[in-house]
């Protein structure tokens, strides 16, 4: 799951920095989403720009921390373990940003909110998380007292 999210971002990264300019926007759903092109140095709301080494080092760890999770601690969770696979494919992706171009490349704007253009990768990171916690709350029987 987590190689096909990396090449569905990838791919999506891909078709924007070709078919869209710098800076450049299209609406997909009106007044609700649209495509703006965007090159993030940093995080959310641009936080941390610049900060590349710091990116790289809590990306690796993460990695790492998610690939332990996976392959050692509950193998047979499969709700886990599809949260863990969300996140891994989600920073894997953007990981590979970072270290080719240095930078994200972000697209996915909504109109509705002031909210940070934002990526496949990012969606996945995010839903992968909230599944995590829905599997820690409800089914996580092993914490349970």
């Amino acid at each position: 799951m987590a190689a096909l999210i990396v090449v569905v971002d990838q791919l999506v990264k891909h078709w924007v920095v070709v078919h869209l300019a710098l800076g450049a926007s299209h609406e997909l759903i009106p007044n609700l989403m649209g495509l703006l092109y965007v090159r993030n140095y940093g995080a959310a709301w641009s936080i941390l720009q610049g900060k590349t080494w710091f990116f790289y080092a809590v990306t690796s760890v993460a990695i790492v921390v998610v690939l332990y999770l996976m392959f050692k601690k509950r193998h047979g969770a499969i709700l886990f373990n599809l949260g863990l696979s969300f996140i891994l494919g989600g920073a894997v992706g953007n990981f590979i940003d970072r270290l080719h171009l240095k930078y994200v490349v972000d697209m996915f704007q909504l109109k509705f909110i002031n909210f940070p253009i934002f990526n496949v990768a990012d969606t996945f990171v995010s839903i992968g998380v909230i599944i995590l916690f829905i599997y820690l709350i409800f089914f996580d029987k092993e914490n349970d007292e």
